[in-house]
């Protein structure tokens, strides 16, 4: 068996990274660390909850292992699996067993995209056995209480075929996610492209504008990363009504009236 080594500089965040707290979601989550209890985090598409586990990791100092889930990733992928290398048959752990066996944080982003058989995995570590069955080996590995388990999925995306079963949902401590409000959304566009402060708050009165008009011809309106996004393009010279349209209106639809519509409400604005 040749469990992969964690680099320190492979996996810890070395830098702080910026996060400003919308609630009281960093005690929380350093009290589920501490009590070795799972975490889910609900929340729309680019409000912050991946930059929010990285705070966590750095704030915390544990190396962070991230798996972005997707359609076909198998309970494989996870654990891990036999490997051919030099003529020989050697095991490779998956980011789940590498991160139980150094005591990191493991987040499963958008866990909900992958397949049920394969969220089964993670029910073991979720609750108070916290150990990883690894059949293919003959081996449970035991988490110790470094180690934690994060997972986030959008519930604007929910259905019948993509919604995380009562079986795993009750496992976690659920921490829900939105956009900033107002003026904290001003000032990490601020912080986080140097934009001055009356171009980031236009670009919010954009984007409220255009969160107003999920369900009313868009499935999500324009998340503070798009923000970001545009406020990086005028700070480069973009004009605001073309960084508007490039980096958020294209970027969110592409239906022909709601682009018209969204044109027209940036060139209201700036």
């Amino acid at each position: 068996m040749q469990p992969k080594t964690l680099k320190p500089e492979e996996y810890f965040v070395k830098d702080e990274p910026y996060y400003q707290p919308v609630d009281e979601e960093i005690a929380v989550f350093e009290a589920a660390y501490a009590q070795c209890l799972p975490v889910l985090l609900k929340g729309p598409t680019g409000c912050g909850k991946t930059r929010f586990i990285k705070y966590m990791a750095w704030k915390l100092k544990r190396p962070l292992i991230t798996v972005s889930c997707h359609d076909d990733l198998t309970a494989s992928d996870l654990v891990g699996r036999f490997l051919i290398s030099g003529g020989e048959t050697i095991w490779i752990d998956g980011p789940l067993a590498r991160a139980v066996r150094h005591g990191a944080i493991c987040y499963l982003d958008e866990v909900v995209e992958t397949r049920k058989d394969t969220t089964v995995v993670i029910h073991p570590l979720a609750d108070d056995r916290r150990v990883l069955p690894m059949e293919k080996v003959g081996e449970i590995l035991e988490a110790t209480s470094k180690f934690c388990l994060a997972i986030s999925y959008n519930p604007g995306y929910q259905s019948v075929m993509k919604d995380l079963k009562q079986s795993t949902r009750q496992r976690f401590v659920a921490l829900d996610f939105d956009y900033p409000n107002a003026t904290l959304e001003t000032e990490i566009i601020v912080s986080e492209t140097g934009i001055d402060k009356n171009t980031a708050s236009q670009l919010v009165k954009f984007a409220h504008m255009t969160r107003d008009l999920k369900g009313s011809g868009l499935d999500e309106g324009a998340s503070t990363r798009l923000l970001v996004h545009a406020a990086k393009l005028i700070r480069d010279g973009i004009k605001p009504v073309t960084a508007c349209k490039t980096a958020i209106a294209q970027t969110i639809t592409d239906d022909a009236d709601m682009l018209t519509a969204m044109h027209e409400l940036s060139s209201s604005l700036f």
